[in-house]
């Protein structure tokens, strides 16, 4: 997904003094290879997933800071470039944080991410039963959030990516490997049924659909509240 989001930068002209990678776990070495005058920083809620990157940065050592994304302890109009790579389906509401990503950015700033639409793992949601799966917030309600928090012509984009698994320990051990697992505060805690396992295992050895969301807005003068807000969308079809 970072991958896809930086070929996307390069039909931008920007060239940022100070990048804010908002949920990056362990940083990456992909923006600091491509801006290598810029100063990054790295912010996560997990210190822990901070420090195990340590060693793997290209050109400066970014900056690593353990935040909480609704509440970035950074100065206003500070960063030219917000970057969140596969970060936002975390929060419960990403609209603080996407008013947090307008504040620190200055204007003219860019705000570029990727994250997971609702119809990732509809497989498994369906034998499982939704409480028991992570939830996704819609592609349009996102585009909507970026008007809300004062971005300025937002661009929203959307793939379909179908993955096939010939064992069913296989997927489980994806979603663990990558840290896709769910973070719903209702799901249940209690042991499960036989019926439940029968149904989880003829999925698991099927397929798994995972919506990829893409977006980005720039950092706007500020508008009246009868201006309209427009938003442009995108659906690229496997």
């Amino acid at each position: 997904m970072g991958t896809r989001m930086l070929e996307r930068l390069d039909y931008v002209k920007l060239a940022p003094q100070r990048i804010l990678d908002a949920g990056s776990g362990p940083p990456s070495t992909a923006l600091g290879k491509r801006y290598p005058q810029a100063t990054v920083v790295a912010a996560d809620f997990s210190v822990a997933m901070l420090a195990a990157g340590k060693r793997r940065f290209f050109g400066k050592n970014p900056l690593r800071l353990g935040a909480d994304l609704e509440r970035l302890p950074l100065a206003a109009g500070s960063f030219e470039l917000v970057w969140s790579n596969m970060a936002l389906h975390w929060l419960p509401d990403p609209l603080p944080a996407f008013r947090e990503f307008a504040r620190v950015l200055a204007p003219g700033g860019l705000f570029m991410f990727s994250t997971l639409g609702p119809d990732t793992l509809k497989e498994l949601r369906a034998a499982a039963g939704a409480v028991r799966v992570h939830a996704f917030t819609d592609m349009h309600d996102l585009g909507d959030m970026l008007g809300g928090a004062g971005f300025a012509a937002p661009v929203m984009d959307m793939e379909i990516l179908r993955i096939e698994y010939t064992r069913e320990k296989d997927l489980l051990a994806d979603l663990r490997a990558s840290g896709q697992t769910s973070a719903r505060a209702d799901r249940p805690r209690g042991l499960a049924g036989r019926a439940l396992g029968e149904r989880l295992r003829a999925v698991l050895a099927s397929a798994a659909t995972f919506e990829v969301v893409y977006g980005h807005a720039w950092k706007g003068a500020p508008r009246s509240n009868q201006e309209p807000k427009t938003v442009r969308v995108f659906k690229r079809m496997p």
